[in-house]
């Protein structure tokens, strides 16, 4: 039984392969619709953090595939607090054929899998977010076609979504910057971790400070929230920060003419991201957004069918 817990493990040809699907349950989707592949198939959609995207991407991935989707909000199951998690996925396991869980910690996400008897895919948690780069990516390549030595440039906080996007990079042969101020890039550890990944495909990772030096060449240009959920307690001093970084015009003067700028939503328009790019003709991110149901559909499908 597999899980989809992380972009680390899976290979550089299961990735293509899982990106090759996408894009053929995308194209039949838009040509009448998909078959019935998950008939008589239920996800549980377990939430710890709201979410609207993970939710209705899930939930119509299955709608779309012939399943069917549970959510489950925190209220109803609190993780490890009212119940543990182990016996939450033991019963969990017995009800369903696949669980996603959108969590805070990334241990409640691998004690799901420990206990589950079926697949768990990991909807976000605080060290990565595997399915958001699986539509990143999908987007990437609708777009360039190939991926390998194509320049993405990441702006802002080394975050989950920054980290997961490093990672598919890494293993899908793109060279890959992150800008960030002094103390808000990604962990030693985990670049250490993704540069054994790119020494194997060609991939560099780097870090640039400079937000004008680091787009100089960037194709894909990607930027989130400066505060993600959990550290509102650091909104002033890090909207003291981070403006610096912010994908504007001027900044994005600087990328490759055919750019294209993503965001994984939601956006918090005039901070990290203005309305000029983000509604611009480099903006990709309301087809990025859709991407999710479609990279998704091919996880669902590669987990419970192949």
């Amino acid at each position: 039984m597999q899980h989809f817990l992380s972009i680390t493990e899976k290979s550089t040809e299961e990735l293509n392969h899982l990106l090759d699907l996408a894009i053929e349950l995308k194209t039949t989707w838009q040509h009448g619709g998909n078959k019935p592949l998950l008939a008589n198939k239920v996800l549980a959609m377990v939430f710890q953090k709201p979410s609207l995207r993970t939710r209705v991407s899930f939930d119509m991935a299955m709608r779309h595939l012939g399943g069917d989707a549970l959510y489950l909000s925190p209220s109803e199951i609190g993780l490890g607090k009212r119940e543990s998690i182990g016996d939450v996925s033991r019963v969990l396991s017995g009800y369903v054929d696949v669980i996603m869980a959108r969590v805070f910690e990334h241990d409640h996400i691998l004690q799901l899998a420990k206990y589950a008897s079926v697949p768990v895919i990991n909807g976000l948690s605080d060290f990565n977010h595997p399915c958001q780069a699986m539509a990143d990516v999908l987007t990437i390549r609708e777009h360039f076609i190939k991926l390998e030595d194509l320049h993405v440039t990441f702006f802002g906080d080394g975050n989950n979504v920054a980290v997961s996007l490093m990672f598919a990079c890494a293993k899908l042969g793109m060279h890959f910057t992150i800008s960030a101020p002094e103390g808000y890039q990604i962990s030693p550890d985990i670049v250490t971790e993704a540069e054994v990944f790119a020494s194997k495909t060609g991939s560099t990772i780097q870090a640039i400070t400079d937000p004008h030096q680091a787009i100089k060449d960037a194709q894909i240009v990607y930027t989130d929230t400066w505060v993600s959920m959990g550290q509102e307690e650091e909104t002033k001093k890090r909207s003291q920060i981070f403006p610096p970084y912010q994908v504007n015009d001027e900044l994005l003067a600087g990328a490759d003419p055919g750019v294209i700028v993503l965001h994984c939503l939601p956006a918090h328009r005039g901070e990290e991201i203005t309305d000029s790019v983000a509604d611009g003709p480099h903006s990709v991110i309301f087809q990025q957004a859709e991407n999710r149901m479609h990279a998704q559909k091919a996880i669902l499908v590669h987990l419970l069918v192949e």
